[in-house]
């Protein structure tokens, strides 16, 4: 059997190697190097196109529309359900879906990590640890500099949802309220997130950049999965399918929750729908790009690794500090008008468990 180049560009013949001799490095190079395994299915891949876009697009666009609305009468209940299954969903993304595959990638035990100076640490830690490092100083500058120019503001979004007196100037606060009042009146606040008010202006310039900086590691996460269900066939195609599309659905209603409670100016009012757009078709695109590719593209390269795992680990560190710093700590450690009705704070709890423990098990087969 001829020599085959492994990821690093060694020769590594894999017929007479002796197991007790050859570099380590030699042997995980072969072994992670893989062709391309695409099939002639063509109809069931553009097949996958169209039920991504349309499913993942849906779903996302499901808690931006429940909390502007003025149509529908969606309960809060099941805005909360979403809202917070999508933050779990978040955190699950990071670890399963970002960090493992970083470090499968360029980890100490992968070929990139056994090879030259990236085998001299392990870098998908340092890398997400600096990525969330430096997203926490731009969210604490961007938040000093409004506080600086336009005043102090803490929580903005839930004074506007809680909070009457910012909203209608009744004074009310809703958290007074009986814990008997129904939910669906409790929405209406929901659906107070636009306008032109100074408070509305600065909540939006205090969140949308780092609500920006979410959608783009989600954003470059959806290109490489999509480019490898585009080239990719047989079994691994036939799981990679079905699993995807609760994959993009449950990482849409993540971006969707998390959009949703953003209060948007008048002229900013397309902005969640534009968003929201943009993920719904990242991955249907990536997909297309995979099939025109699909000779030529192999994410498993010893370059194609690098770059893969590199921007696993980025992505992984702003969804973590997305996750647990903007969803979870300021609605429910820090927020002064956090609901106390048990009822409603255990939805949101399950909900949040639900997601996660739901995306990482599907993280068993993408």
């Amino acid at each position: 059997m001829a020599g085959s180049e492994d990821n690093s560009g060694a020769v590594f013949n894999a017929s007479s190697v002796n197991i007790d001799k050859a570099p380590l490095r030699e042997i995980m190079c072969y072994l992670q190097k893989s062709n391309n395994k695409y099939d002639n299915r063509l109809g069931l891949h553009i097949s996958s196109i169209f039920v991504i876009l349309v499913v993942s697009t849906a779903v996302t666009f499901f808690p931006v529309l429940a909390a502007r609305s003025r149509r529908l009468r969606i309960p809060l209940s099941v805005y909360l359900v979403a809202r917070y299954f999508g933050a779990g969903v978040i955190i699950a993304t990071a670890f399963i879906h970002l960090l493992d595959p970083a470090y499968n990638a360029i980890g100490p035990k992968s070929c990139v990590g056994l090879t030259g100076g990236w085998a001299g640490y392990s870098w998908p830690p340092a890398i997400a640890m600096s990525s969330a490092m430096l997203i926490f100083l731009l969210d604490f500058l961007a938040d000093y500099y409004v506080e600086r120019r336009h005043g102090i503001v803490h929580g903005p979004v839930e004074n506007l949802i809680t909070n009457s007196s910012d909203a209608d100037g009744s004074g009310v606060n809703k958290s007074q309220l009986s814990n008997n009042e129904k939910l669906d009146d409790d929405l209406a606040n929901f659906r107070n997130l636009s306008g032109d008010s100074e408070a509305v202006g600065r909540a939006f310039r205090s969140q949308i950049a780092a609500f920006l900086i979410l959608e783009f590691g989600i954003i470059f996460h959806s290109v490489i999965i999509g480019l490898n269900l585009g080239v990719s066939g047989g079994a691994s195609f036939d799981t990679l399918y079905p699993v995807l599309v609760f994959h993009q659905s449950f990482e849409g209603l993540g971006i969707g929750a998390r959009l949703s409670v953003i209060p948007m100016p008048t002229r900013w009012k397309w902005l969640p729908w534009a968003l929201c757009a943009a993920y719904g078709l990242t991955t249907p695109i990536s997909i297309a790009i995979g099939l025109g590719l699909h000779t030529s593209y192999n994410g498993k390269t010893f370059t194609g690794s690098i770059v893969k795992g590199v921007f696993d680990a980025i992505s992984a560190g702003i969804l973590l500090y997305t996750g647990f710093v903007e969803m979870l700590a300021r609605d429910l450690l820090f927020n002064p008008n956090r609901t106390q009705n048990k009822m409603r704070l255990t939805i949101m709890l399950v909900s949040l468990y639900l997601g996660a423990g739901t995306m990482a098990l599907i993280g068993k087969w993408a």
